[in-house]
């Protein structure tokens, strides 16, 4: 998998599975297709976690008298990848078309206002810089013997040093890995929901 090219050691790892009544293709093309902003409308408590991480960030704008950039009306996994590096924007690790697609992240996800490193696909893998967190998303699809589809979501994420370590941990256990469990639960349903109703499933 490609996580396990990028990120073959990591200190805390999470997996969400469902089972989709469709084939691989429509699956495949309907992840491709899916829109993290209506994720979000369609399951409110995906929305509010997603605020409450948004909410410290929001709150430095303001008091720095910045205004907020409005949000883009849609928001696919390629399109995720086209963000700024370093502004939160993350790499497109890799694609396997029908298969499998990773992204990465590297930042400081403890902190009230996550300090985010500017690290492309080339040197994620490498990246070593001390006191960050790097993290990998995986989204993969795999043939069921019934004609159905298992799509699966992988979270990884490694620290590069033991400062790093102690914090993120901290910030894991203090129910932020749940958080990010459902946030991805919440992405596959929809996705599940929206295969299903394409092949009438």
């Amino acid at each position: 998998m490609l996580s396990d090219e990028f990120l073959p050691t990591y200190d805390v790892s999470d997996a969400v599975a469902v089972v989709v009544d469709a084939n691989v293709d429509v699956t495949w093309q309907t992840l491709l297709r899916a829109d993290l902003i209506q994720v979000g409308r369609r399951k409110p408590l995906v929305a509010i976690l997603g605020a409450l991480r948004a909410l410290p960030d929001l709150a430095s704008q303001v008091l720095h008298r910045a205004m907020p950039p409005a949000p883009p009306p849609t928001m696919t996994l390629g399109e995720l990848a086209t963000l700024p590096l370093g502004d939160g924007g993350w790499a497109l690790l890799g694609e396997r078309s029908g298969d499998e697609i990773a992204l990465g992240l590297v930042g400081k996800f403890w902190r009230p206002v996550i300090e985010f490193a500017a690290v492309d696909a080339a040197g994620f893998a490498d990246f070593a810089e001390r006191g960050y967190a790097k993290t990998v998303y995986s989204l993969s699809v795999r043939p069921l013997d019934d004609g159905r589809t298992l799509l699966v979501g992988l979270m990884r994420t490694a620290t590069t040093d033991e400062h790093a370590r102690r914090w993120f941990r901290r910030y894991w256990t203090f129910g932020v890995g749940s958080g990010a469990h459902l946030l991805v639960a919440g992405l596959l349903d929809v996705v599940r929901e929206d295969a299903e109703a394409r092949t009438g499933g």
